[in-house]
């Protein structure tokens, strides 16, 4: 059951409202949304200065060191990539479920899960150190000598993995967003109204295009969640495969970075819907209900994280191995793990999910902000924990372990992809619409009024 805002006594004034106020931002943006594109495209000109002095001096600019070859740039390139499931779920599930409080929130979800992996992607790319030679690490190069990729590896994977998964994101976003596009094209003028014209791919809105539309949106919907679930499982692999770091080899893994991957999509969503909100007065379309829903949704997803995280640590403790054992004193007890771990776990679980229990946080836009950003911090740092303490001990030898400290370039990089998403959002808000028009407007279309005891309540009225 939802409550509904009154957009209007008509349908023609309904429809008025509708795009008046999604398809503002495409010819008049306010003053707010330019003050925050330019400070985010000034971190990210700092983040690009950063990778230059990195490509021309080199990996020595880094922490990074032997043994620990991974630090900041995979623990990045990680997050991103479970960033990106919430396109999949808070669209393409909920679709197939016809949740109707999904409405506002898919077409954000879906340009997040988009940017993200392009951000993603970059990571390993700058992680070689010199990018222009990545074509070896995806390709097949050396015909003459007949040198190929190893291709049991999960690192020739990602790639195909991550190519599938974007393209399918993007042809998503691109068959729904046709029927706003036409109606932006008939609403602009020049330019903007060729512009239009061109991407909305003659739009009409007939009755056969509107069918196709929705016929090719399920089955969308329905063969990208095999790719949801194998992305970030080969991405898992990544580590799993890898015998020789006590820490990388659980068989839990794949299950666990999914259903991780889906705890940090959904809470990043939630702060993008909030912020966008906020920037654009979308308090009509936007509301505390939306919140309480996307609440109970990430209070079930972070218990099922939950057991996971036990079972992985679980799985390696109960083996008695002294290498385990040993890799787990270090992520736990020593310095300085120890402390990010209980920051970790504070922050992705003990602190957001009891706070989700309780329906005044739920509908509260501050609360949610705060306990959806605490989840990201909490999630990165997971990635970090998996990562760097595991590589810190993988010599046999104990005089060649080691531990790692970012320099100030990896922490520029950090702060710069974080930036680079969200200046993409707000230039995909300028000239696309964020919440989808002929979804709310679906909405609005098959509400009802339903009686509940003496009650009169908004409900929804499905077609027969």
């Amino acid at each position: 059951m939802q409550e509904r805002a009154v957009l209007g006594s008509t349908t023609q004034e309904i429809d008025e409202k509708i795009n008046r106020d999604l398809l503002g931002n495409l010819f008049a943006a306010p003053p707010r949304f330019w003050i925050v594109v330019i400070f985010l495209a000034v971190v990210v000109a700092t983040a690009m200065g950063a990778v230059g002095y990195m490509v021309a001096n080199g990996l020595g600019t880094t922490g990074l060191n032997r043994p620990i070859m991974w630090g900041f740039f995979i623990t990045n390139f990680v997050f991103w990539v479970g960033i990106s499931h919430a396109g999949v779920m808070l669209s393409a599930i909920l679709r197939l479920a016809q949740a109707e409080w999904r409405r506002p929130a898919t077409r954000a979800a879906e340009v997040v899960t988009i940017f993200s992996l392009f951000t993603a992607v970059i990571f390993p790319i700058l992680h070689t150190g010199r990018p222009w030679r990545t074509l070896y690490w995806a390709f097949p190069y050396d015909f003459a000598r007949g040198i190929w990729p190893d291709v049991r590896s999960p690192l020739v994977w990602d790639p195909a993995a991550i190519g599938t998964y974007l393209t399918s994101s993007i042809l998503f976003v691109y068959v729904a967003l046709l029927p706003d596009l036409a109606v932006a094209r008939d609403r602009s003028t020049g330019w903007r109204r060729q512009f239009y014209s061109v991407v909305a791919l003659g739009w009409r809105g007939y009755p056969k295009q509107w069918r196709l539309q929705i016929i090719a949106g399920f089955l969308l919907s329905a063969l990208i969640l095999p790719v949801f679930v194998s992305v970030h499982s080969i991405v898992s692999w990544d580590f799993a495969v890898t015998q020789s770091v006590e820490g990388f080899h659980s068989t839990i893994f794949a299950p666990y970075f999914v259903i991780g991957a889906v705890h940090s999509g959904v809470s990043a969503v939630v702060t993008v819907m909030i912020i966008l909100r906020w920037m654009f007065k979308w308090d009509d379309y936007i509301r505390p209900d939306h919140m309480d829903s996307l609440g109970r949704l990430l209070t079930v997803v972070a218990m099922a994280w939950f057991y996971f995280l036990m079972m992985e640590i679980l799985f390696g403790v109960l083996t008695l191995e002294d290498a385990e054992l040993g890799y787990r004193r270090l992520q736990l007890f020593t310095w300085p793990y120890w402390p990010l771990f209980i920051v970790f776990i504070i922050t992705a679980f003990f602190f957001p999910v009891p706070m989700w229990l309780f329906r005044n946080v739920r509908r509260s836009m501050f609360w949610m902000t705060v306990t959806t950003i605490s989840v990201n911090i909490g999630m990165w740092l997971e990635r970090f924990l998996i990562i760097v303490p595991s590589v810190a001990r993988r010599q046999p030898l104990t005089f060649n372990w080691s531990t790692y400290h970012p320099s100030i370039i990896e922490i520029l990089l950090i702060a710069g992809s974080f930036a680079f998403v969200g200046f993409l959002v707000l230039m995909f808000s300028k000239f696309f619409p964020l919440i989808p028009l002929y979804d709310i407007k679906e909405g609005e279309i098959l509400k009802d009024e339903i009686r509940v005891g003496k009650a009169v309540v908004p409900a929804t009225k499905r077609e027969e």
